[in-house]
């Protein structure tokens, strides 16, 4: 998820991933262009995914590569950090090994070449520098010099303290699948939410989507068939714990995060029946649909609900619940977003993936949406979800409506004959089977 979200909050802030950054895949460290400081630290209070960021001053694969290239570094960058009437303090991060305190005294001893003009001050610097090392990422194979130095100044931290803070453990009112408070944050950066955007989300549940992008200062709303989940009521999904109390509901879990001046509303409604106005209402669309294995799948109306009865009546009357199939859930969400994001908004969402049997050619697809990543969670051996980004980048028309049915690749469509509908009918079984195997 890490490269997604930093390219997402990239993009946000005005900047551009490009090719040339250097990603190594099996590093923890990446070196990114970034235009300025100010960009790098508004990148930093958003990110879950990325611990520190530091300006980099120098690096190589070996100790003498490292001392060259600081050397080589232009002055004029490091004196305003290296002034007489500064403090500072150097530490030292090596990953996948321990270092003993003499050996990491003798290494910034080594750096006795850099014109530091300042004092040291362990415990209130000025200005922070750090030596990172990296050893590889195998525990069982570590080498004796590291694969690669970095030499840089301190910067900012992630937020990777708000995984805690927010944690499902701590929370007033969850459910059967409240969503992790880290996948719910990286979910909010995937779908660039900012101060004052609207976010939906048609599958609320007990509202831990609403939470994430709440704290980045968007105004929350959400939907859900199950009245008694929208109202706090029934029986509780704590352990040691028979029904909810009075005040479980969505609103207490903003109010406990001092968030509730963000809370729009949480209505009760069936998300295959439209009920908002014509017109684009939304910035983000942020969700986890029902995967039909611990929430079920369902809708308003009889299997044999015939078309007339679906027309718009004033008669008030409880519905029967049928089953909504996975892959109409999805050409639902899609042409939702399609007709009520803003341009430029962003869908975010789950999808459930049997992998011996996955290929891309089933994420679903509409016209008027461009895919932006694609990030797999290893849930077993056999089964995943995929966290799937897609940005509104065409006006929705009333043809739209249908396009589905015009052209193959923007499937999949209503009908037997989709292998996409054949798909998706069979990944709740077989990913409920294998929980099932699981469990025995």
């Amino acid at each position: 998820f890490l490269l997604q979200e930093i390219t997402s909050l990239l993009s946000l802030y005005g900047g551009k991933f490009s090719s040339e950054q250097e990603i190594r895949v099996n590093s923890p460290f990446w070196i990114l262009n970034i235009p300025s400081e100010e960009m790098a630290r508004g990148l930093m209070k958003r990110t879950v995914c990325a611990k520190s960021i530091f300006e980099l001053w120098g690096h190589g694969r070996s100790a003498g590569e490292l001392y060259a290239s600081l050397k080589s570094c232009p002055m004029d960058k490091m004196l305003p950090y290296l002034q007489s009437d500064s403090t500072y303090k150097i530490h030292i991060h090596t990953f996948n090994k321990t270092l003993t305190q003499a050996q990491k005294i003798k290494k910034i001893d080594a750096l006795e070449f850099l014109p530091f003009k300042g004092k040291v001050n362990l415990k209130n610097p000025e200005h922070i520098f750090w030596i990172l090392e990296d050893y590889g990422m195998d525990p069982n194979n570590v080498p004796e010099e590291p694969l690669h130095l970095y030499f840089g100044r301190w910067i900012a931290d992630g937020q990777r303290e708000l995984i805690e803070s927010y944690s499902v453990k701590k929370r007033h009112f969850i459910g059967n699948t409240s969503m992790d408070a880290c996948l719910s944050f990286i979910m909010a950066n995937h779908g660039r939410v900012k101060p004052n955007d609207v976010v939906y989300d048609p599958f609320v549940g007990t509202g831990g989507l609403l939470i994430s992008s709440a704290h980045f200062g968007a105004y929350v709303c959400g939907t859900d068939i199950d009245y008694n989940t929208i109202h706090g009521l029934g029986k509780a999904s704590r352990k040691n714990q028979k029904w909810r109390g009075p005040d479980e509901n969505i609103r207490a879990n903003l109010r406990q995060y001092g968030l509730e001046k963000y809370y729009l509303d949480a209505l009760v409604s069936d998300f295959s029946r439209p009920i908002w106005r014509k017109g684009m209402l939304f910035d983000a669309i942020i969700t986890d649909p029902p995967y039909g294995i611990r929430e079920a799948t369902r809708r308003t109306g009889s299997p044999k609900e015939t078309v007339k009865s679906s027309e718009k009546s004033t008669e008030n009357h409880i519905f029967v619940s049928s089953s909504y199939h996975l892959s109409d859930i999805f050409f639902d969400l899609l042409k939702f977003a399609a007709e009520y994001l803003v341009m430029g908004g962003r869908l975010v969402y789950w999808l459930p993936i049997y992998r011996p049997e996955y290929t891309e050619d089933i994420i679903p697809r509409h016209p008027c949406l461009k895919l932006i990543s694609n990030c797999e969670q290893m849930l077993s051996s056999h089964t995943s979800r995929r966290l799937i980004t897609m940005e509104k980048v065409k006006e929705f028309k009333d043809q739209d409506q249908n396009s589905y049915q015009l052209d193959a690749q923007y499937m999949p469509y209503r009908g037997h004959n989709s292998f996409r509908e054949k798909y998706f009918s069979g990944v709740t079984k077989r990913i409920a089977k294998e929980e099932k195997d699981n469990q025995k």
